[in-house]
C-alpha cells in the first residue's frame, strides 16, 4: 500500500517517500511548514515545536521525556501524550530516527538518511556517532554466516567517555556533558 522507509518502516498515510525528507535546518516557520508538507503531515502547532526543538537545540539524541521538559521550559503548552504522538508519526514519516540506546530508554534524531551506530558513556550518558566501514562489512558478514538478509540494523556501545567534566555518574534528570 505505502513505500517503505529506509529503516524499514512505513510512512504515514499521504507521506512522501525518505527522500522527498530535506534533513537541512530550516529556521523560519514557513521553511518548516514546507518540510512537513513534503511528508505529507499536516501543519500543527505541535509538530512546528518538536521540530523546531531538534533542529534548533545542539543536543542531537533527546528522549521524549527530555523535547517534553524542554518545551515546558519554552513556556509551550503542549502534553506528554502529545509529544508521544508527535514523535511517533516523525519516525514513521522519515524525519526522525528512534534508537534504543539505554534498556528501556529510546532516544531520537533527525533523520539524515545515512547510518550510523553510537557509544554511550555509561557514567554521563554522553553519545557520540561513528561509521566504521569494517564493522559494517562484518555485521552482513556475520548475518550472511548465520543465514540471514540483514535489512537494518543498530549498534550501541557503552564505556566510559574521557572528558575530564566526565569523573561522576550523572545526577538523575541530567544531561550528558558537552
Amino acid at each position: 500500500l505505502f513505500g517503505t522507509l529506509k529503516s524499514g518502516r512505513r510512512p504515514l498515510p499521504g507521506a512522501a517517500s525518505a527522500e522527498s525528507w530535506n534533513p537541512a535546518m530550516p529556521h523560519t516557520t514557513h521553511e518548516r511548514t514546507d518540510e512537513l508538507h513534503a511528508v505529507g503531515l499536516k501543519v500543527t502547532t505541535p509538530r512546528l515545536q518538536v521540530l523546531a526543538l531538534f533542529q534548533d537545540h545542539g543536543q542531537q539524541h533527546l528522549a521524549a521525556e527530555d523535547v517534553y521538559r524542554m518545551l515546558q521550559a519554552d513556556a509551550h503548552d503542549i502534553g506528554l501524550a502529545t509529544v508521544y504522538r508527535v514523535l511517533t508519526q516523525f519516525v514513521s514519516a522519515g524525519v526522525l530516527r528512534r534508537s534504543q540506546i539505554e534498556e528501556g530508554r529510546a532516544v531520537f534524531e533527525l533523520e539524515r538518511g545515512e547510518h550510523h551506530d553510537h557509544i554511550i558513556c555509561v557514567r554521563c550518558g554522553r553519545i557520540a556517532e561513528f561509521v566504521d566501514a569494517d564493522i559494517e562489512r562484518r555485521q552482513r558478514e556475520i548475518a550472511q554466516e548465520q543465514g540471514f538478509e540483514l535489512v537494518e540494523h543498530t549498534l550501541a556501545m557503552y564505556g566510559v567517555c574521557l572528558d575530564p567534566a566526565c569523573s561522576s555518574a550523572r545526577p538523575a534528570g541530567q544531561g550528558p556533558c558537552e
